[in-house]
């Protein structure tokens, strides 16, 4: 009787200590991101041969296909303030309509605070002219911090049934968004990269929020979705084989093997890149925002006299 009378208990104390894991693991996320930002700002801004090859990148977009053009266009024109702030609106009445004040209070922290990081990088970070291209600080891209944090919110405040689906219209979206910035040379991809991080970093420290907010509600972690986390994989494995083949191309072709590569071939590796980087940092987050399921008893409630009954042979 002992026993029986100490399991829930025991189940309790459990599940409470893996919500506090949870929250201890999201947020090292969150840390592990920001320094993924110092350390792209290093690599490309702060260094002569990454400032190289990123500019080039940038430069090399010499995209004539009109059906293309047509696309990076109107995502640019189409990322307007007001949509943002819209889609920030509906992303907060999700969460207040599904009665979870936490998620829509989680959805605001990521979205300003990556925003306002943002523009503070981007306006105290100074920029080195090491390439011979002198241009003002573009790092991280605001574009891509803004249509990435709207997704991420959304993600976050959405039912888990439908996170999937919203993940990948997401990530295409912001991916669009990302290489449009660079093909109209506003961004540098490394602008674009450490964008995708910032909101990440934001993003899991208000995922380590509201796990906080639950940390002693018992269930068990729920899986995301299997077929956005293969399509993920895959597209961000191919992708960063043909960023790093072109990327290395377009750094021998500065340095030992002048004409191995065009600028095409430079836009092409780095939008290669961004998209990797994408499906990489959107699997993350779609793992991070996963949540809990809360559990339901597996048995109906046994009577107190019905334990001191003998037990059957």
């Amino acid at each position: 009787m002992t026993a029986l009378a100490s399991r829930p208990a025991q189940q309790e104390t459990a599940a409470a200590g893996r919500g506090v894991t949870h929250v201890l693991g999201h947020a090292f996320v969150s840390v592990l991101a920001a320094a993924g930002v110092a350390l792209v700002y290093y690599a490309c801004v702060r260094t002569s041969p990454g400032q190289k090859v990123d500019t080039l990148a940038m430069r090399g977009a010499d995209v004539q296909h009109p059906r293309v053009v047509e696309v990076l266009d109107r995502a640019l024109n189409g990322t307007t303030l007001v949509s943002l702030v819209a889609v920030c609106l509906a992303a907060a009445a999700i969460g207040i309509i599904r009665r979870r004040a936490d998620l829509a209070i989680g959805a605001a922290i990521l979205v300003l605070g990556a925003n306002a990081t943002t523009q503070l990088l981007k306006s105290r970070l100074p920029r080195p002219d090491l390439d011979g291209f002198p241009a003002p600080n573009s790092f991280p891209s605001g574009h891509t911090t803004a249509a990435a944090s709207v997704a991420f919110a959304l993600i976050l405040v959405l039912p888990f049934a439908v996170r999937g689906t919203v993940a990948l219209a997401g990530a295409a979206y912001v991916t669009i968004i990302a290489i449009a910035t660079v093909w109209a040379e506003w961004h540098r991809p490394s602008d674009t990269v450490a964008a995708l991080l910032v909101v990440l970093a934001w993003a899991a420290l208000a995922s380590a929020f509201v796990r906080a907010r639950r940390v002693r509600i018992t269930g068990v972690t729920a899986r995301p979705n299997r077929k956005a986390m293969l399509l993920f994989t895959v597209v961000g494995a191919f992708s960063a084989v043909a960023a790093l083949l072109g990327l290395g191309a377009v750094a021998l072709s500065h340095t030992l093997v002048p004409g191995l590569a065009s600028g095409r071939v430079a836009f092409g590796a780095g939008a290669a890149a961004v998209t990797a980087s994408v499906a990489a940092i959107f699997a993350v987050w779609v793992r991070l925002a996963a949540g809990d399921q809360p559990s339901s008893p597996s048995s109906p409630r046994v009577p107190a006299s019905a334990l001191s009954a003998p037990l059957p042979d």
